[in-house]
């Protein structure tokens, strides 16, 4: 396991509407009750997350996240540029392109990262400010071509929708020609699946199933997986230990994996947990195809054990896996801390640039 050094940045970005938003939606998803043996009850969770769960298995969500819109305009006197493109209008899902302004004078083409928001698969969009504010600087701080990917949330659409909306875009952008953006500025051998949160399982879950078989795999050099969301019935010691952490509780946690998962599944479920049935056999093609991995974690997100545990089984499976674990923080700490951000954008560039030249 390998731990990149980082040197310290001087902060960047800062939309305060959105790091408010964004602040409170992790403080929502907090429960302050559940421990091991506990002495209280779990707190509602729907009522802390601000949820109605309706009959029809729907919820009704009674925030409003705030959104940004594209800004597509090359005359714009602004570092990256992005316009939203259709996927697949009957599913509403869609991608924002951002284009670094480095690009226009760049010599060669960029890597193509593919990112999946964050959000527990039910909150947010890739047109939430948090987000296009992350992408934006991620675009410029990088130096790549980001597609923010808009998946269909649940329970209106329970896993594995999230997925298959992961594949129809991989498919939708490595294979686009007509989109000035991606034909002239894409490098499409250096094409990488990241996603935070949920969207790390999202791109974990969806390189799982490229990887068995799609047309599009050799297009793909790894994945980046930025804490990525992960369960499992048996609690683990840092879930224990953080079970009243208050920007993801262990009450929230199963809550968010109840409405996400399959109904009459539990979260020993594939899609949770990626230690059980054929996933590590899985595992066994990402390796053959010679991709790299990256995750991240930090030692304050009570999934870090998990986080940790999915690097030592690739590593059991020969993958190519660096991980990246510093100590404190908490989940989604690059969301809302902008020197965090600038942090680990550094780690995915020394990544992305390490790699040895294909294509």
């Amino acid at each position: 396991m390998t731990l990149f050094s980082l040197s310290n940045s001087k902060c960047f970005w800062g939309t305060s509407i959105a790091l408010a938003f964004y602040l409170s939606f992790l403080y929502i998803v907090n429960s302050s009750t559940l421990q091991t043996p506990s002495p209280n009850p779990c707190k509602d969770p729907y009522k802390q997350l601000r949820l109605i769960l309706n009959p029809n298995g729907t919820v009704t969500r009674s925030n409003k996240p705030p959104e940004s819109p594209p800004a597509p305009d090359p005359n714009l006197n602004i570092l990256v540029l992005s316009k939203d493109l259709t996927i697949n209008q009957s599913k509403g899902t869609w991608a924002r392109i951002y284009l670094p302004r480095k690009a226009l004078d760049h010599s060669s083409k960029l890597p193509l990262v593919v990112f999946f928001h964050g959000g527990g698969f039910i909150f947010l969009s890739a047109a939430s400010t948090i987000f296009h504010d992350f992408c934006f600087n991620m675009a410029n701080d990088v130096v790549a071509v980001v597609a923010s990917i808009e998946y269909r949330l649940a329970p209106e659409h329970r896993l594995p929708a999230a997925y298959e909306d992961a594949m129809e875009a991989l498919h939708w952008i490595t294979t686009n020609r007509t989109d000035d953006w991606v034909r002239n500025y894409v490098d499409y051998y250096n094409v990488f699946l990241m996603g935070s949160s949920a969207g790390g399982n999202i791109a974990y879950n969806a390189g799982l199933r490229a990887a068995s078989g799609d047309d599009q795999i050799s297009k793909i050099r790894g994945l980046i997986l930025v804490q990525p969301f992960f369960g499992g019935t048996l609690r683990t010691a840092s879930e224990l230990r953080l079970a009243n952490e208050p920007h993801l509780s262990l009450c929230t946690n199963d809550m968010l994996w109840e409405l996400s998962l399959p109904v009459g599944v539990d979260r020993d479920y594939e899609y949770c947990n990626p230690t059980v049935g054929d996933g590590p056999v899985r595992l066994e093609k990402i390796r053959r195809l010679g991709w790299w991995i990256l995750v991240t974690g930090c030692g304050g997100d009570p999934l870090v054990d998990r986080q940790m545990g999915l690097v030592r089984l690739m590593e059991k499976k020969g993958v190519r896996v660096v991980g990246h674990f510093t100590e404190g923080d908490y989940h989604g700490v690059q969301d809302v801390d902008p020197l965090k951000a600038k942090q680990l954008y550094a780690v995915m560039k020394s990544f992305i640039s390490s790699l040895p030249s294909r294509g």
